[in-house]
């Protein structure tokens, strides 16, 4: 009986040690999820080197990846042994960036490593050289070409279509997006297939938005965007909608001065012709008045008469 009891308090004991090891885990067959890591990000390097004291350089970046930025200064005309040398980003000084750089081959030479993840990491790199000169890396995604400094004009009632197009010498874009502005928003246009007011065409390094139906609110700002994996870069299309009667507006405005100066012209004649008619007799005073010569050369007094013997 005292075995029995033994074997019986062992096995609850199993059963206790076994139930409580499996609840730890989270669960009778529950596993951790496993950590998953994405792709290894590809990798550049862009050089520069120079000899003044700044330089420009573009760099267009369509998707993340691990970017190496590298300037070779030749140095001024003293060239000391070392200099200081650090990085910026957007006018700022990047931490733990500040660094001296020795003088080698009669140059000094700075790089880093960028990792570009997202559209916050692009941007204008800077690396500086002991406050004397600086490289400027411009990192965007590639512009859209094509860009109009005048509204597109048409009228109520009709069809326009905007357009914008990618150069060829670019990377082309993974997709287009249109947008319309909405005070200082942006609304996305993703019209359906058989709207009857919007439709979007998009062909290889160009897209067209065709707006019908046109009325006076169709009036203002729309955005292309082209999609890369990094960023989508945005370009702006003016588009003003006019009645018939607009271009006829400075053609009515003369019309209507020459008619005003016309109406004068003709008020003024008119009251001309019809004032009061001067008078050709004359008073008794005036009468008076004439000298012999005016009265033919004679003299007529009322009383008496003279006469020249």
């Amino acid at each position: 009986m005292l075995h029995s009891g033994v074997k019986l308090c062992a096995r609850l004991l199993l059963l206790s040690l076994s139930w409580g090891g499996t609840h730890s885990t989270g669960g009778p067959g529950s596993t951790l999820p496993p950590v998953v890591s994405g792709p290894p990000l590809s990798s550049d390097v862009r050089s520069v080197v120079f000899k003044g004291e700044s330089q420009v350089e573009e760099v267009q970046v369509v998707r993340p990846l691990t970017l190496a930025l590298e300037c070779t200064w030749t140095g001024s005309q003293d060239r000391p042994h070392n200099i200081s040398g650090f990085w910026r980003k957007d006018g700022s000084e990047l931490a733990d960036s500040r660094r001296p750089v020795l003088l080698e081959n009669q140059q000094y030479n700075l790089r880093r490593a960028f990792s570009i993840t997202d559209e916050e990491g692009l941007g204008n790199y800077s690396c500086v050289f002991d406050n004397q000169a600086e490289v400027d890396f411009i990192l965007a995604a590639p512009r859209v070409g094509e860009v109009r400094d005048k509204p597109i004009v048409s009228y109520v009632g009709d069809s326009v279509v905007l357009q914008c197009k990618m150069e060829d010498t670019k990377p082309q874009p993974n997709s287009w997006t249109w947008y319309r502005a909405n005070g200082t928003d942006k609304e996305l246009l993703d019209p359906e297939p058989d709207s009857p007011r919007y439709q979007i065409h998009n062909q290889e390094g160009k897209t067209k938005l065709t707006v019908r139906n046109l009325t006076e609110a169709d009036s203002g700002a729309y955005y292309c965007g082209a999609v890369y994996d990094i960023s989508v870069t945005l370009s702006r299309v003016d588009l003003r909608v006019i009645t018939f009667l607009e271009p006829l507006k400075p053609f009515l405005v003369i019309v209507g001065e020459v008619l005003v100066l016309v109406s004068l012209i003709l008020l003024y004649e008119r009251t001309k012709a019809h004032g009061p008619q001067p008078d050709n007799t004359l008073s008794d005073d005036q009468a008076h008045k004439l000298t012999p010569d005016d009265a033919g050369g004679e003299v007529t007094d009322s009383s008496t008469r003279q006469r020249k013997v």
